[in-house]
């Protein structure tokens, strides 16, 4: 809703509220979709930002789970990629943990007496 001329009532002000129609509503929302500044655009319509989420909302339910904004896509978009990586990192160090653990039992099982092995120093 937009506020219109002041309107004065017993020595008091008056703002006078304009109702929007169901056109207005689809154009700002349709506008929404494409736009990267909600704010900017409120403005120009001369409405509050929650009023645009509000239609938005109400014209197209499915809408109002995705991203707001082709940079808040562009943006949810790398945090999944980001997730998938750091997944595949974690099961390569799992990996490598476990080939490690195993080295580890093998070399143990090879000494009999249970002692570090003694090594030569090169050079020497």
């Amino acid at each position: 809703m937009r506020q219109g001329k002041v309107s004065h009532y017993a020595g008091k002000e008056l703002q006078v509220v304009r109702r929007r129609g169901l056109e207005f509503w689809k154009n700002a929302v349709a506008r929404m979709k494409g736009c990267e500044n909600v704010v900017a655009l409120a403005r120009e319509l001369k409405v509050e930002k929650r009023q645009l989420y509000f239609w938005r909302s109400r014209l197209d339910p499915a809408a109002a789970g995705r991203a707001q904004s082709p940079r808040e896509a562009g943006l949810s978009k790398e945090v999944e990629q980001l997730k998938r990586v750091l997944a595949e990192k974690v099961l390569e160090v799992d990996f490598f943990k476990g080939a490690l653990h195993k080295v580890e039992v093998r070399r143990q099982g090879k000494g009999s007496s249970g002692a570090k092995a003694s090594t030569t120093r090169s050079g020497k």
